[in-house]
Order: structure tokens, then sequence, then C-alpha cells
């Protein structure tokens, strides 16, 4: 298996800050760049890998040796540059250059990869610029055009089209006798002359090079400004030969004319060059407006060499790739404009506090491995690609009551969710992460009373310096908080950060923190029953507050429906609180088998066929694949559920088929497995067959 370069040079900086002994820059890494089964852990095969054994030798009987990979491959190539600068520069103090077609052989390293039709112009170039700088009286143009179409009248084929291989292009620079005295002491060398070559042709399109919109800009403004003494040239020209003064258009003319002209089919860079100030117009005919716009509709072609002007040249730099770098700034733009537009909000000490101390009880405490090491990662068993994988006990009702929601969006409220059958059930890496984003969302909104939302993202690096009776483990230190107040936004913010729930270790942390901190603090305390209860409770394990929280956006402590007042005997009455209005996915739990606590009807009959099953204190999923198993429970006694368990590391579908007999089973509780006494507090008479999947005890 070919190792990939993501993982080779993640594996190659480990190696660096494992060698260096920078421990917390490590675990920084593996938070937001966390080790896969791909990762290369042995310093003995990346050496192989990146086939540096010779490297790695010579620099074992060094006297002071590298003690990292990476420093011997840095101190290899900057030596080896040095090597080819001073090769290169002993050859052109030696020998004057008079022919690039036969170059010295020192100097074959440093055109190995360069063509000798791409060196060419780069010298014709800079010679043009030093000639231009030492004859006065006479513009560069003018005096570039007449040298060289003296010595060699195909000497502009040599600067603009370097792309005709029959040519030889040293043949201007021989019969260029003002090169030749220029003498070996001011010929630039090879280096030089590629980067300059390469430099030019990107800049005048003829090569594909990184464009940014700083280039851009540059590039147009460079258009601006050499259009206006160019026209004023061609102005000049044109009346010296016709010996008359030509009476501007009439500017209400021009005008319309111009705006004619613009409306036709050309480009936004070609309108551009029409914008020019009206006054380099003013004398021109419409005749000579329309033959310039012609030349700008053809500047993509070859231009005929007999009519080929240093204008057009100079012009001349547009990019066939600009229309999709316009579209990749416009997506840049839009999400920097999102990102600025919600700006983030620093974690600081107080707010850290009163998250610690509803969450786990006290300031003082710390969340323990089990949460920390916890993301949201899907399944790859190819029958499971649905589910949520989860490495250890505690924090299950916070993956559960996601995991609902992500089914919910695949199922009924994904667009592909009308294939057949368990295709469903099969989505793809795009599809089952848009998912996930609308499942975040879609709980963060109902937490924010769907008026706001927040969302808690890893900076990397702390905001605060603990003081006072708050201990650090390097979670809530790190977080930034973006708040948001539309749905869009919201989705937009989940997007760009959907690698930290999804495959960062802190995923399931931070949607936690962001479903308080979306209801707010305050108001999670007064939805509780007791204000001093803590969402995740004893060994780390979710309370019924924090799963109702997530479930239907209110830190409840009970699963009935609304509230209720119990009477305490003593002329008191103490409000307990629990689910109101119609739940998108429900609930059932083995207590109420026992008689524990009661399940109401918004919890037990949802809106989508999709339950959280509590049993023996861990939280898992049971759903269907039809919403017509809630409306048509009578008509239909068998019908299919699947159930998932993201913790039993579950390797195969189970899929089980329930039949409303007529009478309950009479068999002892002991022997029915939990899940189907679970079952029965939603139908009764439910029997349940595992088709031949074992039983779940």
């Amino acid at each position: 298996m070919v190792a990939s370069v993501e993982e080779v040079s993640s594996s190659l900086v480990r190696e660096y800050l494992s060698r260096k002994g920078l421990k917390r820059t490590i675990a920084c890494m593996d938070e937001e760049h966390p080790r896969t089964e791909a990762s290369i852990n042995n310093r003995s095969q990346l050496r192989q890998i990146l086939n540096i054994e010779d490297l790695y030798t010579r620099n074992k009987v060094q006297s002071s040796p590298l003690r990292t990979l990476l420093e011997m491959i840095v101190k290899h190539h900057i030596e080896r540059l040095k090597k080819d600068k001073t090769t290169s520069s002993e050859n052109d103090s030696s020998q004057p250059i008079s022919s690039i077609a036969d170059p010295p052989a020192g100097t074959k390293s440093v055109m190995n990869d360069v063509k000798t039709e791409e060196i060419a112009p780069a010298f014709v170039i800079s010679k043009q610029s030093k000639l231009r700088s030492d004859i006065k009286g006479t513009s560069p143009s003018q005096h570039t055009a007449k040298s060289m179409s003296s010595h060699n009248p195909t000497a502009f084929l040599v600067y603009d089209r370097e792309d005709q291989k029959g040519q030889k292009p040293m043949t201007s620079l021989q019969d260029n006798e003002s090169f030749i005295q220029r003498g070996p002491e001011k010929t630039p060398s090879i280096a030089e002359a590629v980067q300059k070559s390469r430099t030019n042709r990107i800049r005048r399109g003829m090569m594909a090079g990184p464009i940014t919109q700083e280039s851009n800009r540059k590039r147009q403004s460079r258009r601006a400004e050499a259009s206006q003494p160019l026209l004023r040239r061609d102005e000049e020209n044109r009346r010296s030969k016709n010996g008359l003064l030509v009476a501007g258009l009439h500017q209400t003319s021009l005008d319309s004319s111009l705006s004619e002209i613009r409306s036709a089919d050309c480009g936004d860079e070609k309108a551009e060059l029409l914008n020019a100030p009206q006054r380099m117009w003013s004398g021109n005919s419409f005749e000579k407006v329309g033959q310039n716009i012609e030349k700008t509709r053809q500047v993509k072609t070859w231009p005929n060499m007999a009519d080929l002007d240093v204008s057009e040249m100079v012009l001349d730099d547009i990019d066939d790739d600009d229309d999709e770098f316009r579209q990749l700034s416009k997506v840049s733009v839009q999400r920097a404009a999102a990102e600025h537009s919600h700006a983030g909000r620093p974690m600081d000490e107080r707010v850290a506090a009163e998250l610690k101390a509803v969450l786990l009880g006290s300031s003082l405490s710390y969340f323990n491995a089990e949460w920390r090491s916890q993301g949201f990662t899907f399944s790859e068993t190819h029958d499971l690609r649905y589910g949520i994988v989860q490495k250890k006990g505690g924090p299950c009702g916070v993956l559960a009551s996601v995991q609902a929601f992500v089914l919910k969006k695949l199922l009924f409220e994904n667009p592909e969710s009308g294939n057949a059958g368990l295709q469903r059930l099969r989505p793809s890496n795009a599809t089952r992460r848009k998912c996930l984003v609308l499942a975040a969302a879609e709980v963060l909104w109902r937490a924010g009373e769907e008026k706001r939302a927040t969302v808690a993202i890893n900076s990397g690096r702390n905001h605060f310096t603990p003081t006072g009776r708050y201990k650090s483990d390097g979670v809530l230190e790190k977080i930034t908080c973006f708040t948001v107040d539309n749905i869009k936004d919201l989705h937009l913010l989940l997007e760009q950060h959907i690698e930290q729930f999804e495959t960062g270790m802190l995923g399931c942390l931070l949607l936690t923190v962001s479903a308080v901190l979306s209801r707010s603090i305050e108001k999670v305390r007064e939805d509780m029953d007791v204000p001093t209860t803590t969402l995740i409770g004893a060994h780390g394990y979710c309370t019924q507050e924090l799963v109702n929280l997530l479930l239907c956006g209110r830190a409840v402590s009970n699963v009935f429906d609304n509230d209720m007042e119990l009477d305490s005997g003593d002329g008191n009455a103490t409000l307990l609180k629990g689910i109101k209005g119609s739940c998108d996915v429900g609930l059932l739990s083995l207590f109420e088998h026992y008689n524990i606590c009661k399940v109401g009807a918004h919890l037990k009959t949802p809106c989508f066929p999709i339950w959280v099953v509590c049993s023996e204190s861990h939280f898992s999923v049971l759903f269907g694949l039809q919403r017509e198993l809630l409306t048509n429970e009578d008509r239909a006694p068998d019908f299919d559920l699947y159930y998932y368990d993201g913790l039993a590391n579950q390797q195969e579908e189970i899929r089980l088929t329930v039949s409303l007999g007529k009478s309950s089973p009479s068999c002892q509780d002991d022997l029915i497995p939990p899940l189907e006494l679970c079952i029965r507090t939603r139908w009764k008479r439910a029997l349940v067959n595992w088709n031949d999947t074992e039983p779940i005890l």
C-alpha cells in the first residue's frame, strides 16, 4: 500500500516534534489532526518511504549529527541550492553567453527541467530592459521594435511566440551586436533568466500560474495605465498620417455608441478597456472604435506577425482560467464575509466555571477521557454506514440523540430518500456528513428556541489563564463561541467546522457545550426540577436532563407530558416539569416497564418512527423505515424495526420483526431481552422476532 503525501508529511512533523520533546504541541496536533491507521509511527519505515537512507547514513558520521529527519532533508536541500548557485555563478563569470542552445555542462542541473525555448525569451526581455535605460530620446517600445526588426525580423517571434518549436530563438541574440557587446560581466545568471521568463509568461497569460485577487487587481491597473499613453500615441499617429484633426463625436452619441458596444458580446475585462477616460476617445471615429473592439475580441488568438504591435503585446495578459478563478474568489469572499459577520467570542473563565458547574457539578471537576476522545465518527461497515461509533461508555446519550436526528434527515428529509428499501441506509460520505450538519443544526436551533444558536469551536489555543477555584483540563479554555440568529448561517458555520465534530477528539463535548450555550446556562437551570442537577452524572453517564435538552430543546428532568404539580401534604406544591408539545424523535425507557417513570405520548409517539432507547443505563436507537408505522399500527400487524448500538461494536444489521399478538407473552422478565421489554412499553402485545440475530441480553 502506497502511503499518501498527507500521512507521510504529518508523520514527518510528528517525528520532528517528538525528537524535540514538544509534547504539548504533539497533543494539540493529535487533537486537530488525529492519527489514522495509515499514520507512520516507525522511524525506519519513514526513512524508507522518503528514500533518505543514504542521507541518514551520511548524517550519522558527522561530528554534530542532526536529530530529526526533517532537519536532514532541509539541510540537504539548502546545501544543494548553494552548490547550484556557486556552480552557476562560476560558469557565468568564466564564459560569455554566446549560445543557449548548447549550455555549459555545469549549468545542466539548473536547466534540467527548463526547455531552451523557455530560457531564450527571458534573455531577450532582460537585455531589452537594459537597452531602454541606456538610450535616451526614444520611447522604450519604439526602440525595441526598431532594434529587433533591424537585426532580425523574427525577433518578435522570439518575444511572444515561444510555443513554435520550428524556430531557433538564439538567432536574434547572435545577430544582435548590442547584446554581444554587453560582455559576460552583465549577463544575468541562468536561474535569474528562468525566473524572469516564467514571471513574464505568467503576466502575459502564456503560462499557467497561481492567480490571486491581488495579482488580478495589479494586472487591471497596469492595463488601465498602459491603455492611456497607447491610445494617445495611436491618436497622434492617425492625425499625422491624415494631416487633419477629426472633430470628436458628439458626447451624447459617443456615450450611446459605447454603451451599445459594451452590451455586445464582450467580457468584463474588454468592457474595462472601453471605459478609459473619454478624452482619449474624443478624436476617434466610430469605425476606429469598432476596429479596436474587434481586436479585443481576438486577444486569445495568435496575431498576424505582420500586424503585430508592441502595444498589443503589453495588453495581452488575459488568462483562460480567469472565469474559474473569479468563481472561486466569490466563494472564498462569501465564506470570509460569513465568518466576519459572526465574529467569535473567546471563552472566559467565568463562563467556563459556570459551564463546568452545570455539566459536572463543580468548576474543580474535569472531563474524563471517555468524553474528551469522543467525536461523531461514522462506521465503515457496509450495512451500518449510517451509524455513529462510540469508543467508550459515558457520552452515549449525546451520541444516540444525534444519531436519531441523523436518521431522521437521512430517511425522511434527504432528497435521496426516495431510494428503494435499505439503500437509504447506505449513504455516501458526503451524504452522511451533510445529514450530520443538518442534525446538529436542528438540535442547536431547537435549544435556542428557534431564535438563536451558539456553536462552540476548538481554537487550538488557550484564551485565559485559570485563577482561583477553577481546574484547567485544556478543553473549555480553548473554545471560541460563534452566535448566529438564523438557520442558514448556522448551517454554513457548522459546514465550515464539521470536521471538528466528526473526526475531532472533542466533537461530543463541543456539541454538548454548544447546546447548553444555545439554551443559556440560566434557562438550563430553570428547566430542571432541582437547579443543582448536573447534565453529566456519576461515572460520566448522561442524565435525562441532557438527553431531553438534545431531543426537545429543554433540559427538563421528566419524560411525561406537560408539567405536573406534586402535593407535598403541607400545603405546598412542587412543580415537576415534563415534555411540552410534539417531538420529532421519541424515547422508550426500560424504567417505564418497572413503573419507575412514565413516558408520555409526546415522546412515545413522535412525528417520525425513531426512538432513543434507554435500557440498563445505556442509550441506543430503534427506528423504522416507513412513517405509516405510526398511523396504521392496527392495519399492519407485522412490521420491521432496526436497532443500532454504537458502543456494542456492532458488525451487522439487526432487524427485528414485530408482531402484534392478541395476548401478552407469558415468559418471565429475566428471560426476555431488555430491548423487547422497551418495545412493549410502546406496543404492549408485541412479539419480537430477531431474524436469526443473537438477542442482546
